[in-house]
């Protein structure tokens, strides 16, 4: 059975001076991106005052319009809405490749030209690539999106990395839950750090995440069409990533002159050795972080091949955007013991062992000082 929904703007009394929001709705509409930016802007939040955002969807297409979800969405408003939007909110769009009617195409530049803010979230982007908003500026959308958007709109400076870009006027964010972590931002800018801690306290999410989506892919896997002389060594590789592996060593295991197993092996994996090296030691160390809660930060990076913490340490700042006492704190599974420290007993803690889903607790005698990560 299918659901219809009414989406109402919320006029609140005391919701009458804030900045308008207008999020789009159109057939196929993406509930996920939808919602984030009606739970974020569409919300009554009196706590926040007479000055809070103000709330309206843009039905761009005549109704009742199909969400995701098996929902049918009934709106009010229509592209009239966008001449006095102060924030056009973009959700993801029905599909990557979709064409942006003209109308909607045209009231959004007008918009822009005005000075309105207009923000996409995930593959939102295409609606501003396809406006032509976005050339030659920074943008972002999910990652498995850039390829595509590159491919049609070589003149926008596409970021694969980060969570959302913020170019002012425009703002972009990577997948689905980054639209979040744009949201939030934006209520930062306009209302000050308190209030964006409310907002996040109220989603139960972090009011700022650290990194990029980087830290969301998987490590691919390489092609080996040299699989009989370089499958072996890219096995050894591998398994040997705490080991020195200078380019000389490795083309003499492969029976190669070092020029011709550098071809070969960039062919073979698409990267050079050096560059297919780092990303397995950052896909070792991530696999340690997540599973072996238990080891120090120090041996995860020599058994990585990094040597010392601080080398890791820049590497996931420059690869991930991300260190790696945040990317375990993100990722990091049940598998080993935590400690909580009571800040309110002065001569003891609460400890909580999490093992596998079972919880035990006691009461440790002595403070320590410092628990280590």
């Amino acid at each position: 059975m299918t659901d219809s929904v009414k989406i109402m703007p919320n006029h609140f009394p005391q919701q009458t001076k804030g900045p308008l929001v207008a999020a789009l709705a159109y057939d196929g509409l993406c509930t996920f991106e939808f919602g984030i930016a009606y739970e974020v802007f569409g919300l009554s939040r009196p706590e926040m005052g007479e000055d809070w955002y103000r709330f309206s969807v843009c039905g761009i297409e005549p109704g009742p319009l199909r969400a995701a979800g098996g929902l049918t969405v009934g709106v009010d408003k229509g592209l009239e809405i966008l001449d006095e939007a102060d924030l056009i909110v973009v959700p993801g769009w029905r599909a990557i490749d979709a064409p942006v009617p003209e109308p909607l195409a045209q009231a959004l530049r007008a918009a822009h030209q005005r000075g309105a803010r207009i923000m996409s979230l995930c593959s939102g982007v295409a609606v501003l690539a396809g406006c032509g908003l976005l050339a030659s500026r920074r943008a972002t959308t999910h990652w498995r999106y850039v390829a595509s958007i590159a491919a049609r709109y070589p003149d926008i400076a596409l970021d694969a990395g980060v969570l959302y870009i913020d170019e002012g006027s425009l703002l972009t964010a990577a997948g689905s839950a980054a639209g979040i972590d744009l949201c939030l931002h934006v209520v930062r800018g306009d209302f000050g750090s308190e209030a964006v801690n409310s907002v996040a306290r109220r989603l139960v999410v972090s009011p700022h995440r650290e990194g990029g989506q980087a830290q969301f892919i998987s490590a691919p896997v390489p092609e080996e069409r040299e699989g009989i002389r370089l499958g072996p060594l890219i096995e050894w590789m591998r398994e040997s990533l705490a080991e020195e592996q200078p380019i000389s060593r490795l083309a003499k295991r492969a029976g190669m002159s070092m020029r011709t197993f550098q071809r070969r092996f960039e062919a073979t994996t698409g990267l050079s050795v050096g560059e297919w090296l780092l990303k397995e030691r950052l896909r070792h160390a991530r696999d340690l972080l997540e599973k072996e809660l238990a080891v120090s930060l120090e041996d995860i990076a020599v058994s990585s091949g990094f040597g010392t913490l601080a080398t890791m340490r820049h590497h996931f700042r420059r690869r991930l955007g991300t260190s790696p006492h945040a990317y375990r704190k993100s990722f990091g599974g049940w598998g080993a013991s935590c400690l909580h420290l009571c800040p309110t007993s002065p001569k003891g803690a609460l400890s909580i062992v999490l093992d596998k889903g079972s919880a035990t607790m006691t009461t440790i005698s002595a403070r320590p000082e410092r628990v280590s990560a």
